[in-house]
């Protein structure tokens, strides 16, 4: 995953759109909810998330109650999802894909605690709840991040049921780290911050969220391939081509909701990014253009799994998902 290269296929706005064969959004069908079988597995990685969290009455027992607020607190399990529909798409058990669906979920919930610090977004509504820093404060906030961060790593290297060969656990340590680091959400963070006030080219905008937002999504449908013992090189460029669209999609959809949408509907401050001058794809490339862009994006991740047939329905299902979430 390290140093892959992806063209920007965001324009600016007024110019010849990049993408003359995909449909229309209003071609593209629409998922605003999960399906039945998404939804019983968002239930199985609340269990597996459960299961892998220390106990909130074991010592040190402040520190342990920020962890599983944090991640217990709901969300939409995109990325545990993401896994498990890679690993069914080439025959992986569900057993199999429990931990690694559970450290990209704990390594996403470290990165919003972190997010909303003062120092950071500084936000203190977070899924419809008070912020961790808010409800624990911000030191113990900070230490649960880590803390869960750390777990992540622990989760996915020594899960019994994950049966791969020590290359492939390697591997898929490596994906995770990678996400997590100055070429993944770290450094898309750093972009972030030095971004506030700034207008960005949509080459640039995109940069940073292919790595704040697109680098998690794509460790994981990486993870639930390699957790299945997929090898296959074009399968495996098909999956990072899906992952990276639908990361793109997944933040161009948050633009066009944090203008859209209320803070009740959201879960958490409407119009924060516009009150901070910060650059979203609303106000690089218009709201019109964003939506053309957000079709698009979906449309290239559907065709790129066009190849794996039927068995790569649940991955389709999260795209469209993706694309027209009410949150």
């Amino acid at each position: 995953m390290r140093g892959r290269r992806h063209a920007c296929i965001l324009r600016e706005p007024g110019s010849t759109p990049p993408w003359p064969h995909f449909p229309a959004r209003a071609s593209i069908f629409r998922v605003s909810e999960l399906t039945p079988a998404l939804i019983a597995l968002s239930a199985r990685a609340d269990e597996a998330l459960e299961r892998v969290l220390p106990p909130d009455e074991q010592p040190p027992v402040e520190l342990h109650r920020a962890m599983r607020y944090a991640v217990l607190g709901g969300g939409k399990r995109l990325r545990p999802l993401l896994v498990h529909a890679a690993g069914a798409a080439f025959g992986a058990p569900p057993e199999r894909l429990d931990a690694p669906a559970a450290a990209v979920e704990i390594i996403h919930a470290y990165s919003l605690v972190h997010d909303d610090l003062p120092a950071m977004d500084d936000d203190s509504l977070r899924r419809g709840r008070p912020t961790c820093h808010v409800v624990f404060g911000e030191a113990m906030a900070i230490l649960a991040g880590d803390a869960l961060q750390a777990l992540a790593f622990e989760v996915l290297a020594d899960d019994a049921l994950l049966d791969v060969d020590a290359a492939t656990r390697l591997d898929m340590l490596r994906t995770l780290a990678a996400a997590c680091g100055s070429q993944g959400m770290a450094g898309g963070q750093a972009f972030d911050l030095a971004a506030v006030g700034h207008r960005l080219t949509p080459a640039e905008l995109e940069r940073m969220h292919v790595h704040k937002t697109g680098a998690l999504i794509r460790a994981s449908v990486r993870l639930g391939a390699l957790a299945a013992g997929c090898t296959d090189a074009d399968a495996l460029a098909a999956l990072e081509t899906y992952g990276h669209c639908i990361g793109l999609a997944f933040q161009v959809r948050d633009d066009l909701l944090d203008i859209e949408a209320g803070t009740e509907q959201l879960g958490k401050t409407a119009g924060k990014d516009v009150a901070a001058n910060k650059p979203t794809y609303p106000s690089i490339l218009g709201v019109e253009a964003s939506r053309e862009a957000l079709a698009a994006l979906t449309a290239h991740a559907l065709a790129s799994i066009a190849p794996l047939g039927l068995r790569a329905e649940p991955l389709r299902d999260l795209a469209r998902f993706v694309a027209d979430r009410s949150n």
